[in-house]
């Protein structure tokens, strides 16, 4: 009996020994594993040191907000050119772009994707150049991006989603034209870009672009809060996030008037993507347009300008952009989330609408259609075809809420 135990204790010895020699060589050749874990990849690093892990990392622990986020626009306006991001037809007959003195013919080999150049009455010959980068969801339409190097310029064919068709991008001439790409117009359209030249030219580095506006974007750079998280799973309390609802009304609306208060040219302070969500946006940068009167403003670009020109706003001190949005849904034609919005305050004994009941059923008893309704843009404009002698514009659903005459209301979407 006891040479059977003293055999039995060998053996569990046996066992743990071979189990801690196999554990200590596979740590010797992975040493990696548990280090990678704590310590994500870096994508880029912001001017103030901290870095950006990227909004998979945020997937752990907050998987539903992660994955509708994916769908909404904020996420898609930007990604890598490829078959499932470029919307535009390669297919022949529906792949080029006739102007006045030069030929885009759009072509695509295996899964790489060109823009070729045929100057009219010319012997000039230019390169293909790649599409690259696709900028835009889709909704309205893309324009693209192209590398040479290490500098970024835009193509000048865009993609017009109503017409299904290449367009002149908006702006360039009826001659071929290199656009370079600065912060300036990058920044609303990525989470964070390493621009060599901050603020000034248009190289970067290729691998330190982070795509889409992600969480990352209106959070903060993660790196700190991802790891603590990590090694402290039973945490309840976030630590290293700033939390957003925690801000005042200003504070809260800088972190979309970044992107959606006009072109913000007047850089005061660091450069296009110094500003971080908490801090006062205009000690970085102020829109040129900013004191013009409401009616002045364009339906593109500035919401956050209009917003602010609302009695709505005015008269209420909670109201910001998330009282109607919610940035981690994709609500694009939710008519009846928007209208509710309106109805949480004009209700009770409130008389809620004013219009003819004739009038109300025409515009489907939709709040939107009626007090913010699409308006046609001054600022952006595209001829469709060379042969348009009128440029056609884009409705945009104006923010700036009020009573319309009918002749101001586009229509509903």
């Amino acid at each position: 009996m006891q040479i059977l135990n003293k055999r039995f204790f060998l053996n569990c010895g046996l066992v743990v020994m071979i189990t801690s020699i196999t554990a200590l060589v596979y740590r010797c050749k992975n040493p990696n594993v548990e280090s990678d874990y704590y310590n994500p990849v870096v994508l880029a690093t912001h001017f103030n040191g901290e870095h950006y892990v990227g909004s998979e990392t945020c997937m752990e622990c907050h998987a539903d907000i992660y994955s509708s986020h994916l769908k909404t626009a904020h996420y898609n306006t930007s990604a890598i050119a490829n078959k499932e991001t470029i919307l535009g037809s390669f297919e022949p007959g529906s792949n080029v772009l006739d102007l006045e003195y030069v030929k885009f013919t759009m072509e695509r080999k295996s899964d790489s994707f060109y823009q070729h150049i045929a100057y009219k009455n010319r012997l000039k010959k230019t390169p293909p150049s790649s599409f690259d980068i696709v900028i835009g969801s889709g909704v309205m339409g893309q324009t693209y991006l192209t590398w040479q190097g290490d500098e970024l310029f835009q193509l000048q064919s865009s993609y017009h989603s109503p017409a299904d068709t290449w367009v002149n991008s908006p702006g360039f001439p009826t001659y071929a034209l290199e656009r370079p790409v600065r912060d300036g117009c990058i920044k609303c359209h990525v989470t964070f870009a390493t621009n060599r030249t901050p603020g000034q030219g248009n190289q970067y580095d290729k691998e330190k672009i982070i795509y889409g506006v992600d969480c990352e974007r209106c959070h903060r750079p993660a790196a700190k809060h991802v790891v603590y998280h990590r090694k402290h799973p039973e945490a309840s309390t976030a630590k290293f996030m700033l939390k957003i609802d925690s801000l005042s009304r200003q504070r809260r609306l800088d972190v979309c008037a970044q992107c959606h208060s006009g072109s913000r040219t007047n850089q005061l302070k660091g450069f296009p993507f110094s500003f971080l969500t908490g801090e006062d946006l205009n000690e970085y940068s102020r829109n040129i347009t900013t004191k013009k009167q409401s009616q002045e403003l364009d339906v593109h670009g500035n919401q956050y300008g209009l917003l602010t020109s609302s009695e709505c706003f005015k008269q209420t001190p909670t109201m910001d952009c998330t009282t109607c949005h919610n940035p981690h849904k994709n609500q694009r034609r939710n008519t009846d989330y928007f209208n509710q919005k309106c109805t949480q305050c004009h209700s009770g004994n409130v008389k809620t609408c004013s219009a003819e009941t004739s009038q109300s059923k025409t515009m489907g008893n939709d709040c939107i259609a009626c007090h913010m309704p699409k308006i046609r843009s001054q600022s952006i404009s595209i001829k469709l075809t060379e042969k348009d002698s009128v440029e056609s514009s884009f409705n945009i659903r104006t923010h700036l809420i009020k009573i319309y005459a009918n002749q101001e209301i586009s229509g509903k979407p």
